[in-house]
This record gives structure tokens, C-alpha cells and sequence, in this order.
């Protein structure tokens, strides 16, 4: 029998405390064989669904085939863009509210029910009505995606994930424009109901292999929160907290810029081709040149971005955007062409599975994941629906002047990140230090700690 100045047994089969374990960082193939196949099943339902995206891609050729004026065909083709913008903030609050899965079900099988009906409209204003109503059910499915894929994967992989996702929507946006030419030449209306179609696949994939236990621990958070940065103790989850987290404002700002910048591609590069007297051709092939970098490449530098800090992959992206762009400005023709789409196209696969993924399902607390998501959704859109305004303007007034306004618009992006940005996920947290009283903590536990706001 042990004396009471004996030392107390040491239980061997405790675990002794050590340093906490680094989060591993894997490959490609390791990533897609180990996600659930829940998320599986939304790359491909996304990749589907991109795949079968004609209709806005054909808005304005459609309206003007059916006798509709260039300038009625051009406001409803901003219809449903607008559309789209209050259908991912709608998707935000609905995913926050009643689950991704819901939302995603219930938005994708209204939008494929009502978009056909086009078809059947002759009033303007009321073929106006469905496509800003379509418009906006067909995307308010993504906050509510990536919430999911959020929930379902380890920060340490979403990074990469997110490089997947868009890697389906870069691959089903190049085929689409393909297909949907091929279609039209049987007929106008299999436009509509090919996307018709390719939604009800997504919604069907999604009702079978999303789990609903996830909706209701999603909805479950609808009460009031006391989290950092969602408005004050108390408080009943909404956009407002959202708008009250003063360095996510900065980091939309960011966001917001960025789009604009990057849409300039699309509204004003190709003036700059035809004003160096190259045709058309040129331009299609730094398009390309663009799309085949993002698809090929994004995947592979993804393994090394996914152990970067947020802030760090973010202001990347956004200062290789801003810079690429300006180099359009270089008076070395199809050179800079060149030079200025490979710089911005690295900025795009080094920062934007970030920017538009990973950072905004991580910067909000749980129950605000959805409207974060939202509202990071709907300044892209606002971006890339007022940059080619901006541009064409700017471009008409200072020609290559527009080129050096984005790189100095890239600085004002760059700055909003720094301040914005607050550290989330495993590469960004420092490990706590555990003190005598404190616990190893549950797998829940830790999966509430990917937020750490200041």
C-alpha cells in the first residue's frame, strides 16, 4: 500500500499533452476521394447545371429573333442580371433560414418550371417579369451550395475544393455557348427547356444526396447570436449583422473592385484589340488563353494557395488582377495582349477560389454563413453588371487611361483586403495554448473556432 508522500499514479493510458497537429494539406486526387458524396454530387450538379446555362448567354439574340427592338433585348438581358443579384441575397436568407438543402431544391424547381413560360408570354413587360423572377431563382441556389460544401469539408481543403467548383463552372460555361448554338439550330425554344432540363438533373441529384440532418443544424441556428462581427449580443440573424461587420464591409469593397475590374475583359479588351487594328481572332484567343490556364492550371496551384493565410491568397488575386489589367496599357501590341491576360489569369487561379468561396463561408458566424455567402454573391454580380458600363464609358473618354484606372483601383482593392480580412481557417489560426482547466474539446467544438474575429 502506497504512502500518502507517495507521488499519485500516473495513468499510462492518458493521453499526454503535446503539441496540437498541424492540419495536413492534400492532393487533388485525395481531396475528390475523400469529400462526401454530397459535395461530390454539387460539383457535378454544378458543372451540369452550367453546362445547360443558354439562356442569358442567348437573351439578346432570342429577343431580337421573336421582333423585340436591340434596346428592349439589352434591358431584359440587365432584367436578369438584376434578377440574379436579389436571387443570391434571397438564397443567402433562405439558406440561413430553412437549409441548404431546401433552398437548393425549392429555387432550382421554380426557376425550371417558370422559365419556360417565356415562350408562351407576347406582353414585354410580362416576359420582363419572368425573367428577373427566373433569373433570380436560377442562382439564389449558390450561397446555399457553397454554405454546404462549407459545412461538409475541413478548412484546410476548401481552398481546393472551391478550385473544384470552379473548375465545374468554367468547364460547363465554355460548353454551354457550344451547345446551346447547336440547339438553336433546331429550334429557339429548346433553349429554354435545355436549361429546364439541366436544372431539374441538378435539383434531383441534390433532393437524393444531400443530407437533411444538415438543413435542420443549419436552421437551428435561427435564433440570436452574440457572435463577433453579427451586430451585438442578442441580435436576430439578418442582413443587418451582416452589414454591421465593419471589416467584411472592407473586404466586399474589395471584392466589389475586383469585379469590376475583372469584367473589363469581357466589355472593353475587345475595343483595345480593334484598335490596335487586330481582328476579332486575337481576341477570341486571349479568351482562350484565359479558360485553358484557369482549367489546366487552378487545381494544380491550388495545393500550394491552400497554404496560404485568406488574406494573404485574397490580396494576391486581387493585386495580380489589378496589375494584368493595367498592363493592357503597354503599347507592345499583341505582346502585351499576352503578357497582361497571362498576369491577370494568374491572379484569377491564385486568389479567386478565395475570394468568392472559401473566405465568405468562413468569415461570419455559423448562423450568418448564408447571408455572408449572399452578400459576397450579389457585389460580384453588382460588379460585373456596372463594370462594362464603367468601362465602355471610361474607354470612350481616356482610351488606355482605362487600363491604368484599374491598376490604381487594384491598390484601392489590395488596401481593403489588408483591412478586411480577418484570419479564418487552419492556415491562419494559432494554435491556443491549454492551460491545466481547459479541455481537448469536441470535433464540434473545433469546428466553431475556424472563425476568430478581432
Amino acid at each position: 500500500m502506497a504512502s500518502s508522500d507517495s507521488p499519485p499514479a500516473v495513468d499510462e493510458t492518458e493521453p499526454k499533452p503535446g503539441p496540437e497537429a498541424k492540419p495536413v494539406h492534400v492532393g487533388v486526387k485525395t481531396v475528390w476521394r475523400e469529400s462526401p458524396t454530397a459535395v461530390k454530387s454539387l460539383l457535378v450538379g454544378t458543372a451540369v447545371n452550367r453546362l445547360g446555362g443558354f439562356i442569358q448567354v442567348f437573351m439578346v439574340l432570342y429577343m431580337t429573333q421573336r421582333g423585340f427592338s436591340a434596346t428592349e433585348a439589352g434591358l431584359a438581358l440587365g432584367v436578369y442580371g438584376a434578377g440574379t443579384v436579389l436571387g443570391v441575397l434571397t438564397g443567402g436568407w433562405m439558406s440561413d433560414r430553412v437549409g441548404p438543402r431546401l433552398t437548393i431544391m425549392s429555387t432550382l424547381v421554380s426557376s425550371a418550371v417558370l422559365l419556360p413560360a417565356v415562350l408562351y408570354l407576347d406582353s414585354y413587360p410580362a416576359i420582363l417579369a419572368i425573367i428577373g423572377v427566373g433569373g433570380a431563382l436560377s442562382q439564389a441556389y449558390r450561397p446555399a451550395s457553397t454554405s454546404m460544401i462549407s459545412q461538409l469539408i475541413p478548412a484546410e481543403r476548401q481552398v481546393m475544393i472551391f478550385a473544384m467548383v470552379r473548375l465545374a463552372i468554367n468547364l460547363g460555361t465554355t460548353a454551354a455557348p457550344l451547345l446551346g448554338a447547336a440547339l438553336v439550330q433546331v429550334s429557339w425554344d429548346f433553349l429554354f427547356w435545355g436549361e429546364a432540363a439541366a436544372i431539374l438533373v441538378f435539383a434531383t441529384v441534390a433532393g437524393v444526396t444531400l443530407p437533411r440532418h444538415q438543413a435542420a443544424e443549419t436552421a437551428g441556428h435561427e435564433g440570436t447570436t452574440d457572435a463577433p462581427g453579427a451586430g451585438g449580443a442578442g441580435r436576430k440573424p439578418s442582413y443587418r449583422a451582416v452589414l454591421t461587420d465593419g471589416r467584411y464591409l472592407l473586404f466586399l469593397l474589395a471584392m466589389f473592385v475586383s469585379s469590376v475590374i475583372y469584367i473589363q475583359y469581357v466589355s472593353t479588351l475587345p475595343l483595345t484589340v480593334k484598335h490596335l487594328g487586330l481582328n476579332t481572332g486575337v481576341y477570341a484567343a486571349m479568351v482562350a488563353l484565359n479558360g485553358a490556364l484557369v482549367i489546366t492550371c487552378e487545381l494544380l496551384i491550388a495545393k500550394v494557395v491552400q497554404r496560404w493565410p485568406a488574406r494573404i491568397a485574397v490580396i494576391a488575386g486581387v493585386a495580380l488582377t489589378g496589375i494584368g489589367m493595367s498592363l493592357y496599357a503597354l503599347p507592345w501590341g499583341i505582346t502585351a495582349l499576352v503578357i497582361a491576360t497571362l498576369v491577370w489569369s494568374l491572379g484569377e487561379i491564385v486568389g479567386y477560389p478565395t475570394l468568392f468561396f472559401a473566405y465568405p463561408a468562413q468569415a461570419g458566424p455559423p448562423e450568418l454563413r448564408g447571408r455572408y455567402l449572399g452578400a459576397s454573391n450579389s457585389l460580384y454580380g453588382l460588379g460585373t453588371a456596372v463594370g462594362p458600363f464603367l468601362g465602355v464609358m471610361l474607354w470612350n473618354r481616356f482610351g488606355d487611361g482605362l487600363w491604368l484606372g484599374c491598376g490604381a483601383l487594384g491598390l484601392l482593392a489590395v488596401g481593403a483586403a489588408w483591412l478586411g480580412v480577418r484570419p479564418v481557417g487552419a492556415a491562419d489560426r494559432t494554435p491556443p495554448r491549454k492551460g491545466p482547466d481547459s479541455g481537448a474539446g469536441s470535433a464540434e467544438d473545433l469546428g466553431a473556432q475556424t472563425t476568430v474575429a478581432t
